[in-house]
């Protein structure tokens, strides 16, 4: 394989449907590692999570002119101070992270990669990478390759993902949660449906989409937590993904009326025959109808009836997840430090 540092976007957008479809083959494939996805993400270094002197440290893979793998790193302290070679994405609004690489090429590429990363030109001290699913073929295969050239590995478990399989039916849906929470969603179900004119739609129109998106952040900032995390930057950085994901067929962004008023908003991803549940905000005012509940409600019917096999609630674990039935995956943070001399 022939390995190349890139260290503008601007030079990879010709990759780009390339790297789409590697990625539709590869050991894992999230929206998070879309190439519209990741190169928004690095305009504003994820809403201001980074500082702009990170650099960009994108390593791909060539095999005969076909390519073959990709590393999308940058290089910057991490949040102990250490100069590192982190996933692009991290940490906080990325929430499943790896590299983008087929079954077939895994240990070959990353034999490759840890061949040249020690030439790159940045002062690197360790692989520093997080929000790994637990099932990702790429954990073994980077804690042996680091074991045999005698790298140290720290591995620790960091978030809970719940998640819920889809029969691809309501009811059945409905029938496999507990009897408890099962009348509890029809309950405020009906509640809602009778307290209003109810009503709840998927975005469609591009035209319309920036008074949606200001919309959808209104919702989101009339909690404190959530109003301080929108700050100029990370706006910015929603409004480009939004963007960026509808433009690419893969957004869901949903809100719920109530007599011709927002009452809730979702913004989801429906990617790859799942609906990825990103960020979600309510008005108060309408409190005593369960905005929240009542849409996800319709989310997930919409879901089973449109044959989408899961319902990924990402990372936290807000207990209303489990009420309507999610389980647990988890995600691990890697950090690999090669013997003292090897990294730059």
């Amino acid at each position: 394989m022939d390995f190349t540092l890139h260290r503008h976007f601007s030079d990879l957008d010709a990759l780009a449907n390339r790297w789409n479809a590697l990625l539709a083959e590869s050991i894992v494939n999230v929206p998070f590692l879309r190439y519209e996805y990741l190169s928004t993400w690095w305009e504003t270094r994820g809403g201001g999570e980074w500082p702009a002197s990170a650099e960009l440290a994108l390593v791909t893979a060539h095999r005969d002119g076909e390519l073959i793998g990709i590393a999308p790193l940058f290089f910057a302290p991490n949040l102990k101070g250490i100069p590192s070679l982190l996933f692009l994405g991290s940490i906080e609004i990325s929430d499943y992270l790896d590299l983008i690489v087929r079954p077939a090429d895994l240990t070959d590429f990353v034999a490759g990669l840890f061949d040249f990363l020690p030439s790159l030109p940045f002062g690197w001290q360790c692989l520093d990478w997080h929000n790994l699913l637990e099932t990702s073929p790429s954990v073994p295969v980077l804690e042996a390759e680091a074991k045999q050239r005698g790298w140290s590995c720290e591995s620790e478990q960091t978030y809970r993902a719940p998640f819920i399989s889809l029969p691809g039916d309501f009811e059945l849906y409905l029938a496999g949660i507990d009897k408890k929470q099962r009348h509890e969603i029809r309950r405020k179900l009906r509640r809602a449906e009778d307290g209003g004119l109810v009503s709840w739609y998927i975005v469609q129109d591009e035209n319309a989409l920036d008074a949606e998106i200001d919309a959808f952040l209104a919702l989101m900032a009339t909690d404190a937590e959530k109003a301080a995390f929108l700050t100029d930057v990370m706006r910015s950085q929603m409004r480009l993904s939004v963007h960026a994901a509808f433009r690419a067929g893969w957004l869901q962004l949903a809100f719920l009326t109530i007599n011709g008023d927002k009452a809730a908003g979702y913004l989801n991803f429906d990617y790859e025959g799942k609906i990825w549940v990103y960020n979600s905000g309510l008005d108060s005012r309408f409190i005593e109808f369960s905005p929240g509940w009542v849409l996800l409600t319709y989310l997930l019917r919409w879901a089973n009836e449109n044959h989408r096999r899961e319902f990924d609630f990402m990372r936290g674990t807000e207990d209303y997840k489990y009420r309507f039935g999610a389980t647990d995956r988890h995600l691990f943070r890697l950090c690999l430090t090669p013997p003292p001399g090897l990294s730059r």
